[in-house]
Parts: structure tokens; C-alpha cells; sequence
């Protein structure tokens, strides 16, 4: 086994001198210690860490733990010619399992190109070992994605003129029940940064009843990990179970040991297994008493002649079915369609597994070669396309099980674990070509729950926190949603969410001057890029097409035919002001308007009788000339026509490389674009940190803040730097596009923020917002490089 070359690399459990801090101190941040998660979409997943800790538990959709949990780990035993040896492949608690000997730091590697990640272990062992881990996330696959199921494939050699003899140990915490917020009605409060959160406290350590059983068949050893169910039959979430199985290989011995204290000093597991790697055989269902803990173990051990080889997989499943939202709101996940919603399948999930394992990553070495093999992409840039699509599994992602409506269930990610609420439509304006390139009918699930959600109303007023000031009666209150505005978000974990919107509260979304241009774009984008034949998602969307465009054009108050920002932040720079016409949310307009014209002009060919089209061309013959005519200044298109400004707003021309994206006529002349591009990377890249850190969101021309304690303004934005970089190949302009890229990613993967990349990063080394949905535009990068898949399927 060897880790890709273009692979993420770090050496094993070697930590960061100076990693990137949070810029917030209500913000999250767990430190660097992140590894890629494993787990199907939508099914809760785990991470380990670069050091072998299992400390990331996603297990509860749209929540987050981070913790390490010793007892949950694996261990090596080897017998040589020099003695015996064993380690635990993790960090050393600093309480508990004191029996336990603990792998030395630095020696091998840990290696992460989304979804496999490998340990190489060096210097240690006299055998050659290494893992693979994995979960089946295949693209264009529906079924075997979505399953909560983690491959650890071990590979076993002996390159030594001695027998060796290896076993290879997993221990397991019974975690049955501890993933469901014990505090059934969280009340939203107003957060420091005027974002609503909510408590939440998983049943952490409540194990009461808790059991473990082993499993033996003439072909696989494992155990269930169970807990109790209530009385009344129904599955809640947080029940259900965890399971192991390991295959029995020819010449390999079995042993395993049912119950042991993992909060003990685990010398019950590690007399035997550090003196032989055996374990006793010993099985013992008991439950656990009211403050007690009890995990499982089992250990194959197999020797190897000079020269031998072995493979050993094992499967580690979970089968939590069932996501509660809202007390009493409950969705059965994705998964369930496969196997079935009663919480007892986690034992079926691995043996699948065990069964598929080979063929998966078979499946998933194909997806992948093509980007390997690409010449003209440098491996920094094939780590980071693989590694950001992290997200969809553990940016607390939702995915339900089918109905007639949605046959491929709902989808949905958070915008962050900050934010959190889902697919906030500004953001996957960027974030989403992964999506849809990948798994086009989750996007598309995603854009249809868009259009069902913008006619709908919510009245009911509510604090808006960019005004907050501490004091409820007097804050500022507007309605959560308004007729025919298009949401800013599918609402909350702590909700009920496709159903109630626009959870997010900062801003009064209903002013927003981008959101429905995002959501018209979005929509033809999305059947442009799979395959232009889809005329069934154009008309399920084009009746909230139509009157949220209708909602928009009432903010141009002029008549112009441009909507005109407000002066308070009512965009994605939604700490922002922007007043009158902007290039910002102007540039989006028109783009949009054409989009709306080229799907009318579709549907027509249809059959369809589409009035509102000659209304949109009327408006666009209005609005190109006067965009252009009011905002260029020869240098680049100004902030907005109204306040003044002299910034260079790096993400002025968004609207513009829509278009060209999507085919449609250019917002802007090409020169212009060119020179404003040419701006934009001379101010903003090069003159901000001398172009060591990415493109600030905006500087006065001489690359100075226009305001030195702005925020917005002299952040850089991970996914608008990976949505600029697009826009710069677009426009031929390709050292320029992999400079800026390649500076970013570098921020990323050598500064601690690898698996949870953040919406901005500072030039104080500070972050804000990780877990970002906004970076997977690196896509949009593959994208209009050409990306083979894409190519193929038009």
C-alpha cells in the first residue's frame, strides 16, 4: 500500500507550532488536531486524527462533539527475533488505561485524500504495516453513500529473514445513547456576533443499561454494541447500536474479550494482549450499572514467514436511523431504505462491508484516477479537490429517507458549525458545484426544496442581530419570512428544516438583493450541468422563479430596472453596507435575468407559454448599459453608486463570471472584465501581505483598509479566493488563477485548519466559521479546467 503522491501528508501525531487561532472567542475551535471523517452522507460520521485518536463525533445530525475517546483505538502487537512489543496508535490519556503503552510519536505518516486516509507506521515494528480507512462515497452513487459504515484495511508484511507474528487489536466504548441533545427544547439566544445559537448537550457518558454481545460465525468474529429502547417500541434517536466484524483469515487466530472497564487503568485488556496480543475469550452481556462504563474488544493474530504478506479488514458500522429536530420532529436517514429504520442492522452494515470492501475501493480508485492522471493540475491542487469534499459528511450533513416527492430524500449541509443552519443559498452559490457535479440529484433535491419554500410565509417577528445591543425590548425585529423572498437557509437542527426557513437572524433576510439572483442561477446551472435534459426540475422550480424575481425588482425603487441595496448590509457581506446600485448584487441581477430568459426560451421549445420572458428582456435592456454606465471607472466597477466608496471589492464581477459560466451574454464588455481582474489581483492579492496569504474581500486601490477595524473587508474568504480563481482561468488569465489557489490551500493544509477549513482566514493568522460550506468552490476551479467526468456527461 503506498499513499498517493498528491496526497495530504503529516507525520504521525506531530503537532503545529503555531496554528491558526479563532478569531472570536465564542466561535468554535477544537484545535488542529483533525483527521478525515468516515461515514456515508447524512448517516453521522467520526474522524481520527493524524495521531489515530477517534476524537470527532458527528453521530447526532447537526451537532457537534469533539473529544477523544482513548478506550476507542487500535493497537498493534509484534513478536520478533528483537522481543515484544505493543502499542496503542493513539494519543495517551491523561487519566485511565495507565496499563497501556502508547505509540511514539513522529514515526510514519498519516496521509488524507477524501474519502480514503492511511497510516503508514515506521521505525517502530520490525513488520511493514499500514491502514487504509474508508467509506463507499462514490459519486453518482445513492445508496452505498449514505451508509454509516468505516473500512479500516490493514496490510501486514514481513521484510524481514525471521517470522514475525502481528495482531492487531480494537476496542470499542459502548457509545449507544449518548448522541441525542438532552435538553429537548434549547432556547435561541443571541450570540457576541449577533448569530442565534442554542444549547446543546448530548447524553455524554450515559451508559446506563448499555450492553455488549459477541458475534461468532464460521466466517467472521465481531460484537453489537446495544443500549436500552423505550418502552414504547418506537426507535429514538440516539438508539440503536454499534458493530464490529473482522473476517477469519486462513492461519490468523481470533480472540476477543466482551466487557472491560474503559475507565479503569485497562490492564484487564493489556496483560494479555501486551504480553502474546491474545485476549481472554470472554464474553459477558451484563449491562452497565448507573455510572459505569463498558466497551468491547477484539484481536486477530496471524504470524508471517519472510517475505508473507496478509490483508485484514475490519468493519465498523452504526445504525442510529432516526434524527430528531424540534422535539417530536423526527426523519428516518437515508440509509434505512436499504437496510430498515429499526436501530438492529448496524451487525448487516458491516458485514456489507466486509462483502463490498474491495469492489468499493475499486470504485473509488476509478472516480479518482482521472484526477490523478491530470498533468496540467499540480497535486497540491488534487489534494485539495478531494480533501474539501469533507464537508458532506461531517459539516453536520442531513440526508432523509426517499419519499414521492423527493425519491432520492432531502439533502442538506450546514453553512458551519458557527452558522448553524443549512445551505444558505448565498453561500452554496459557491459551494455547490461539488454537488451537483458529483451527486447532481442532491443538488437538485436541494434546489427544489428552495423553490417549495418561497411562497410560504412566517410572520412572526424576532430580534435581528446585526442591531442587537443587549437589550430585548428595544432591538430591532422583522419578520422571519416573507411571501415570495427567497430563504436564506432550509432552517436549523433545532427546528424543523425544509419546513421552517431563514433560521439565521443576523440580517433581515427578506432584504437580501442577492438571494434570488442566487437561487435563478443556481437552477439553470444545475440543469446545464447535468446533461440539459432535466425539463421536470425546470418546471418544478420556474413557478418560484417567476415571483421571487418579481420580489426582488421591488427594491428598485427608480424604475431603473436595477434593485437597489438598502445602505444596512442585505447580502453575502452581510457586515457589509452597500447603498444604491452595486456591482455586487447588480452584476447577479442581470446574470440572473438572463438565466430566467434562456430557461423561458427552453420551456417555450417545450410548449410552454412563458409571458414574463419579453418582461425580463425589457428589464435587461434597461439594466446592462446602466451597470456599466454608472459603475466602471475604467480601472474597475465601483462598490456601489451611492456611498462613495473608492474600495475594490475583490467578488465585484461575481454576476459576470455566472454568465460566462453558464453560456449566456456577458454582463460586462470582456476588456473591462480583464481590467478589473487585473485590479483586483494587483490591490487585493498581490499588494495585500504581498500575495503570501489570498485575495482580501476589498482595499482602497493603493491596497490600504478603508476602514482598519473592518471585518468583512480584510478577510480572506476561502471559497470566494476558489470562486476567483475560476473566474481567472475563465478569463485565460490560468498563472494568475493557480497562484491565488495555490496560496490558499497552503493557508489551510500547513496551518492546523485541514478538515475544517473556514469561511475566512486573517492576516493576524486568525480564523472565523470552520467547517465552511463556501470552500468547496474549488470545484467550480475543476470545473472550468475541465474536469473529465463533467466533460463526459455533456
Amino acid at each position: 500500500m503506498t499513499i498517493p503522491n498528491c496526497a495530504w501528508k503529516r507525520p504521525i501525531a506531530t503537532g503545529w507550532e503555531q496554528p491558526y487561532l479563532v478569531r472570536y472567542a465564542s466561535n468554535l475551535d477544537d484545535g488542529p488536531w483533525h483527521g478525515m471523517p468516515l461515514g456515508g452522507f447524512g448517516a453521522g460520521c467520526l474522524g481520527r486524527s493524524p495521531a489515530g485518536d477517534f476524537n470527532l463525533w458527528h453521530i447526532d445530525g447537526g451537532e457537534h462533539c469533539f473529544q477523544t475517546i482513548p478506550a476507542c483505538q487500535f493497537s498493534i502487537f509484534e513478536a520478533s527475533a528483537q522481543g515484544n512489543q505493543a502499542y496503542a496508535l493513539g494519543t495517551p490519556p491523561e487519566e485511565h488505561l495507565t496499563a497501556w503503552q502508547w505509540y511514539p510519536k513522529g514515526q510514519g505518516i498519516y496521509g488524507a485524500l477524501y474519502p480514503r486516509s492511511w497510516f503508514e507506521y515506521s521505525g517502530v515494528f520490525q513488520a511493514e504495516i499500514t491502514c487504509e480507512q474508508f467509506s463507499p462515497i462514490l459519486p453518482h452513487n445513492y445508496q452505498e453513500t449514505s451508509y454509516p459504515v468505516a473500512l479500516f484495511v490493514w496490510k501486514l508484511r514481513n521484510p524481514t529473514e525471521h517470522p514475525l507474528t502481528l495482531s492487531i487489536m480494537l476496542t470499542w466504548q459502548n457509545l449507544v445513547g449518548w448522541f441525542t441533545n438532552a435538553n429537548k427544547s434549547p432556547q435561541v439566544q443571541i450570540r457576541d456576533d449577533g448569530s442565534p445559537v442554542y444549547d446543546y448537550q448530548p447524553r455524554w457518558g450515559e451508559s446506563q443499561g448499555n450492553f455488549n454481545q459477541v458475534i461468532q460465525t464460521d466466517r467472521t468474529l465481531g460484537w453489537v454494541l446495544k443500549g436500552p429502547r423505550q418502552i414504547s417500541g418506537q426507535v429514538a434517536e440516539g438508539e440503536g447500536e454499534w458493530a464490529v466484524l473482522i473476517p477469519r483469515v486462513s492461519q490468523a487466530e481470533f480472540f476477543y474479550h466482551g466487557r472491560w472497564n474503559p475507565h479503569g487503568d485497562g490492564a484487564e485488556i493489556w496483560q494479555t494482549f501486551g504480553a502474546d496480543g491474545s485476549l481472554k475469550n470472554s464474553e459477558n452481556p451484563k449491562p452497565a450499572e448507573p455510572g459505569e462504563q463498558v466497551a468491547a474488544a477484539l484481536a486477530v493474530r496471524i504470524t508471517l514467514q519472510p517475505g508473507e504478506s496478509q490483508e485484514i479488514p475490519f468493519s465498523l458500522a452504526w445504525d442510529f436511523p432516526v434524527t430528531e429536530f424540534a422535539e417530536g420532529i423526527h426523519y428516518d436517514r437515508r440509509y434505512t431504505d436499504f437496510f430498515n429504520r429499526s436501530g438492529n442492522n448496524a451487525l448487516a452494515i458491516a458485514q456489507d462491508g466486509l462483502t463490498h470492501y474491495q469492489e468499493w475501493q475499486d470504485q473509488i480508485r476509478d472516480w479518482q484516477r482521472p484526477i490523478l492522471e491530470r498533468r496540467d493540475w499540480p497535486d497540491w491542487f488534487k489534494m485539495a479537490l478531494c480533501n474539501e469534499l469533507y464537508d458532506l459528511t461531517s459539516g453536520g450533513s442531513l440526508w432523509t429517507s426517499a419519499t414521492e416527492a423527493d425519491p432520492f430524500g432531502q439533502f442538506a449541509v450546514l453553512e458551519c458549525l458557527d452558522y448553524r443552519w443549512y445551505e444558505s443559498l448565498d453561500v452554496r452559490l459557491y459551494g455547490s458545484f461539488a454537488l451537483v457535479m458529483l451527486w447532481p440529484e442532491l443538488e437538485k433535491a436541494v434546489m427544489r426544496a428552495f423553490a417549495r419554500a418561497i411562497p410560504k410565509q412566517d410572520p412572526h417577528l424576532r430580534i435581528i442581530g446585526y442591531f442587537y445591543r443587549g437589550d430585548p425590548e428595544t432591538a430591532h425585529r422583522a419578520p422571519r419570512k416573507l411571501e415570495n423572498a427567497v430563504p436564506h437557509d432550509l432552517g436549523a437542527p433545532n427546528e424543523h428544516p425544509w419546513e421552517e426557513t431563514n433560521y439565521t437572524a443576523y440580517q433581515d433576510c427578506n432584504l437580501w438583493k442577492d438571494l434570488a439572483s442566487d437561487f435563478v442561477l443556481l437552477v439553470y446551472r444545475d440543469f446545464l450541468f447535468t446533461g440539459e435534459t432535466d425539463l421536470g426540475f425546470l418546471r418544478d422550480c420556474w413557478p418560484a422563479i417567476v415571483p421571487a424575481i418579481a420580489y426582488l425588482k421591488t427594491f428598485d425603487t427608480d424604475g431603473d430596472g436595477l434593485p437597489e441595496n438598502s445602505g444596512a448590509p442585505d447580502q453575502t457581506y452581510d457586515d457589509w453596507q452597500l447603498k444604491g446600485m452595486s456591482a455586487y448584487c447588480g452584476g447577479l441581477w442581470i446574470a440572473a435575468l438572463e438565466a430566467a430568459v434562456a430557461i423561458a426560451q427552453i420551456l417555450e421549445a417545450a410548449g410552454e407559454n412563458i409571458p414574463e420572458k419579453a418582461t425580463y428582456e425589457t428589464w435587461l435592456n434597461q439594466a446592462r448599459p446602466l451597470y456599466h454606465n454608472t459603475l466602471w471607472n475604467g480601472q474597475y466597477y465601483r462598490l456601489d453608486s451611492e456611498s462613495g466608496s473608492p474600495v475594490v471589492m475583490a467578488d465585484q464581477l461575481c454576476g459576470q463570471f455566472y454568465a460566462r459560466l453558464l453560456g449566456l451574454p456577458d454582463v460586462v464588455p470582456e476588456d473591462c472584465t480583464l481590467t478589473a481582474l487585473n485590479t483586483i489581483y494587483q490591490v487585493c492579492f498581490l499588494g495585500f501581505h504581498g500575495g503570501t496569504l489570498g485575495v482580501a474581500n476589498g482595499l482602497l486601490p493603493d491596497s490600504r483598509p478603508e476602514k482598519p477595524d473592518a471585518t468583512h473587508p480584510l478577510e480572506v474568504w476561502i471559497g470566494i479566493n476558489f470562486g476567483l480563481a475560476a473566474f481567472y482561468w475563465q478569463m485565460g488569465l490560468t498563472s494568475e488563477a493557480w497562484r491565488i489557489t495555490e496560496t490558499v490551500v497552503a493557508q489551510i493544509y500547513e496551518n492546523g485548519l485541514q478538515f475544517r477549513t473556514p469561511e475566512a482566514i486573517t492576516a493576524e493568522d486568525t480564523f472565523r466559521a470552520c467547517m465552511y460550506l463556501r470552500p468547496m468552490a474549488i470545484w467550480a476551479l475543476a470545473w472550468v479546467t475541465g474536469y473529465p467526468e463533467t466533460r463526459e456527461n455533456n
